[in-house]
């Protein structure tokens, strides 16, 4: 497993950590094979009833490091790292708890919609900018959001792009609750251990009648994967990346509509 996920099991709880602070723990392939691999041995563990994930430092996780992806462009409609990533988050059937201590960009707003609680700081800011990427959606977002909060609402988000502050991700019902920043995890610790106390089996079948539309879920995610490959390899993909390395605007009238 790469040092970039690091992983803690106490009292029947493990936490999963997104280890990049200095980049904002931008996610990299061999990192969401390392966040596959320690829901595998958590799955796995029978003393092991709730799962944490949350990042280093002061961010979630600012999405997926773009320049590893252009690389190392995935499959994610087929066998890659973020296809098993997202196969190994929306089918584990034990507890998982998102800690959310700072941005959440892209994938890390996504994937908390997998997650079946949510915490976040008060300084925590989520954001879905696929199209200023000239990417979209992934991870069934393109289903579940607007099943969440309606089709305008979501479109505001995936269209604009634009950061929320964690108050109004709750309002809309992303985040279940936000607690001052310094009390994050220790709230989040509190909420796990409850749910140690209850009976395994009870979580687990309620995690499974609750889940019962997996099946939409996962072919939603297959036809997202196969588009978000293609954008990948677009010439509008393409300006986005030189824009941000070039630190400006990209530039996207070049483009027909």
């Amino acid at each position: 497993m790469t040092d970039q996920i690091l992983t803690e099991t106490r009292d029947g709880i493990t936490t999963i950590t997104m280890n990049r602070a200095d980049k904002k723990n931008a996610l990299t392939l061999a990192m969401y094979d390392g966040i596959v691999d320690a829901l595998k041995t958590a799955e796995a563990d029978p003393t092991v009833r709730v799962v944490v994930i949350t990042g280093a430092g002061s961010a979630f996780t600012s999405g997926n490091d773009l320049i590893d992806f252009m690389q190392n462009p995935p499959d994610l409609a087929g066998d890659s790292p973020v296809s098993r990533f997202l196969a190994a988050i929306t089918t584990f059937p034990k507890v998982l708890i998102a800690a959310v201590n700072g941005i959440a960009v892209g994938v890390g707003m996504t994937m908390l919609l997998h997650c079946d609680l949510v915490y976040a700081a008060d300084t925590a800011k989520l954001s879905m900018p696929f199209t200023a990427l000239g990417l979209v959606p992934e991870a069934a977002s393109s289903l579940i959001v607007p099943a969440m909060i309606g089709h305008r609402k979501a479109a505001e988000l995936f269209l604009f792009g634009d950061q929320i502050e964690a108050a109004r991700a709750a309002e809309l019902g992303f985040v279940n609750e936000v607690v001052p920043a310094d009390a994050l995890m220790a709230h989040v610790e509190a909420k796990a251990k409850r749910l140690t106390a209850l009976a395994p089996s009870a979580l687990r079948l309620t995690k499974q009648l609750m889940k019962s539309s997996s099946r939409e879920v996962a072919e939603r995610m297959k036809e997202e994967g196969a588009i978000f490959g293609a954008q990948l390899r677009s010439p509008e993909v393409a300006e986005a990346i030189g824009a941000f390395l070039a630190k400006r605007k990209p530039d996207f009238s070049q483009f027909a509509a």
